[in-house]
This record gives C-alpha cells, sequence and structure tokens, in this order.
C-alpha cells in the first residue's frame, strides 16, 4: 500500500484462524471477524463481511484449507465444501478458479501426514500472488493515465476488495506515486454504498484527493469535462471481452462511450473466464430485496416486495477501451487478443 497509509488489509491469517475485516461495519468501525471452519467462510461470503473477487476468491481458499484441519481428505468431503463455498456468490469467478486450485493441490496431497499445513501453505500462496498480482496491474496501466488525471471509479476495488493494493484503485494508487492523479470521483454505487463507505474510506487513507458523488451525477461531470478516464474493478470477463461488475458499472460505460473518455476494467487474469462465449452468459447474482428497500434499517421504500435487486450488470466489450491485468493490457478485438493470451498459457 501506499507510504503512510492507514488502510489495513482486509484478509489476515494468524495462528489457525482466518480474519477478517468487517467491511459492513465501515467506515464507522474496525471490526475483525474470526473464521475458524469453512462454514463461517462461506457466511462471510454470503453476508459480504468480506467483498470484492479477489478477496471472495482469497477467503474461499483459505476456508477450504480449514475443512481439513484433521487431515481427513475425502473426495465427497472436498466436493460438499466446494459446493458450500461456490454458492455464496455465483457472479464472481475468482472464487471459483481459488476453489479449482485448492482442490486441485488437495488432491495431489491426498495421503500426507501433513496435509491440511501444506494445502495451507497453498492458501497463504494465493493471497501473496494477488497483492503482487494487483501491483502489476498498476505497473501495466501507467502508460493510460495521463499527467493530472481526474479518474472517476464505481463501487470498491481496492485494497479491501483484494488481497491487498487493489484492482481499480492499485492502478490508481500507481498512478497517484507517480504523480499522475489530480482527483478522483467516486460513485456512491447504491444500493450497498461500497464508494461512499469503503472507496471513500481508502482514499481517505491514503491521502489521494477525492471526491464523492451519487452515482447520477456522473454524466453532468463528463459534460462539464471533469473526467478524463473511468476506470473500475470486474467480477467475471468471458471471451468477447463482456466484463461482469457493480450495477450501475454499464452506465457509466455508455455514458463514457458519449463523452468519448476511456473506459478502463482491471481485474485479475483469473477473472478472464473463457469457456463463457459472451455476457449473457454470466451468472447474476440477486441481492436481498432490503438491501434495496432499506437504509440503516429503516424502510424507505411503501413496499419491501416489489423490487428487483440485481448485484451486477455487463457492459459489452465494445465499450470496454481496454482491458488491464498482471499479465498485461489487452485490447479490441477481445476474442482475439483474450484467446491468444489464453492460448499461450495453454
Amino acid at each position: 500500500m501506499l507510504e503512510n497509509s492507514r488502510v489495513p488489509l482486509p484478509i489476515l491469517w494468524k495462528g489457525d484462524r482466518l480474519m477478517l475485516l468487517d467491511q459492513l461495519k465501515l467506515p464507522n468501525e474496525e471490526i475483525w471477524v474470526e473464521v475458524v471452519d469453512y462454514e463461517g467462510g462461506a457466511r462471510a461470503i454470503k453476508d459480504m463481511i468480506v467483498r470484492g473477487a479477489p478477496a471472495i476468491g482469497v477467503t474461499a481458499a483459505y476456508s477450504y484449507a480449514l475443512a481439513f484441519q484433521d487431515n481427513d481428505f475425502t473426495e465427497e468431503r472436498s466436493a460438499r465444501v466446494v459446493e458450500t463455498l461456490l454458492s455464496t456468490r455465483p457472479t464472481a469467478v475468482n472464487l471459483q478458479w481459488a476453489l479449482e486450485q485448492m482442490q486441485g493441490y488437495a488432491r495431489q496431497l491426498s495421503g500426507s501426514s501433513d496435509f491440511y499445513r501444506k494445502l495451507l501453505a497453498e492458501a497463504i500462496a494465493i493471497h501473496e500472488e494477488d497483492i503482487s498480482m494487483n501491483q502489476q496491474m498498476g505497473e501495466h496501466a501507467l502508460d493510460l493515465i495521463p499527467p493530472g488525471a481526474r479518474i472517476l471509479t464505481h463501487c470498491n476495488a481496492g485494497s479491501l476488495a483484494t488481497g491487498g493494493y487493489g484492482t481499480a484503485l492499485g492502478v490508481i494508487y500507481k498512478a497517484y506515486e507517480n504523480g499522475r492523479v489530480e482527483k478522483v470521483w467516486v460513485d456512491e454505487t447504491r444500493p450497498f454504498l461500497q464508494g461512499a463507505r469503503l472507496t471513500a474510506y481508502e482514499l481517505d487513507c491514503t491521502g489521494v484527493d477525492y471526491t464523492l458523488i451519487c452515482d447520477n451525477m456522473a454524466a453532468s461531470l463528463m459534460a462539464a469535462g471533469k473526467v478524463d478516464l473511468v476506470v473500475v474493478g470486474s467480477d467475471r470477463i468471458v471471451a468477447n471481452g463482456d466484463v461482469a461488475n457493480k450495477i450501475g458499472t454499464y452506465n457509466l460505460a455508455v455514458l463514457c462511450h458519449y463523452h468519448k473518455i476511456p473506459f478502463y476494467v482491471a481485474a485479475p487474469y483469473s477473472t478472464i473466464d473463457s469457456s463463457l462465449a459472451s455476457g449473457d452468459l454470466i451468472p447474476i447474482e440477486e441481492r436481498a430485496k432490503e438491501e434495496l428497500g432499506t437504509f440503516n434499517g429503516r424502510a424507505i421504500a411503501i413496499s419491501q416486495e416489489n423490487i428487483f435487486n440485481p448485484g451486477f450488470d455487463v457492459t459489452p466489450g465494445a465499450l470496454v477501451h481496454a482491458i488491464i491485468t498482471e499479465k498485461g493490457v489487452f485490447r479490441q478485438p477481445y476474442l482475439q487478443s483474450l484467446r491468444g493470451a489464453v492460448q499461450k498459457e495453454q
């Protein structure tokens, strides 16, 4: 994280306990939740104590390891653990990726006398790799950020959404460290307010100049010439470059297209799901109705039933100027650029 930053890492491993910073309590309180088994990890992901695709993946890796503290691995037990964790947040592909990594490694270790310790070491390695990848993303993105940039971002794709440092905010942090950021505009991100509660909190801690805005203010700022680029994170990117991210992201991409402003997506390479041809195949999580119909525990709608609350929307790849990963920057046409990257991996 930036020099003199007060932003804590959202995920810590202490002894035989997984410690998660409760993001439901931020920015008013910094409360840590102790997770001792995989069921606790699943609840933390589902309830959004931890959120953000990379952070969800890291938490799932630790949670999978916690299921085998007794060193007793069976395929049936492993399948049950994976099913429980996968059911928590279906849109984030990093969750599936991390569990596939852990399950594959567990099969290799089966019968080992120190099975759990080796499995835990793999989860720690996934965590450390995530932080390193985020920092690499920021390096790759530097050429995309002009000096004095005024950047708009949506939701929270910072340290709190990852193992540490951040994807979209990681790009901003790296550009700030290199003297290229004048201001960050922070969408509040209704209805869960990740921008207001978390992104503003991070930027305040790091000293990056920011201004919080309501989500429907972006168009007027762009029209006034006060936004130079938009950078967001992603929970899943498919073969044609379509991007699933927090609801409201598609709005920004359309606005950028109209105002001729670059729209960038920053995400770990593991977020790319080449098994899906287009975004209409991405499972979109529908959140609880009361998240939209209530605020601070009080009803703000006359009915708590007539509510539609998808957690994500899909932005067509045609609206995405570039996809920033730790492996480099990918550009349109994504069917070719992303396929080429996948083929090199194989």
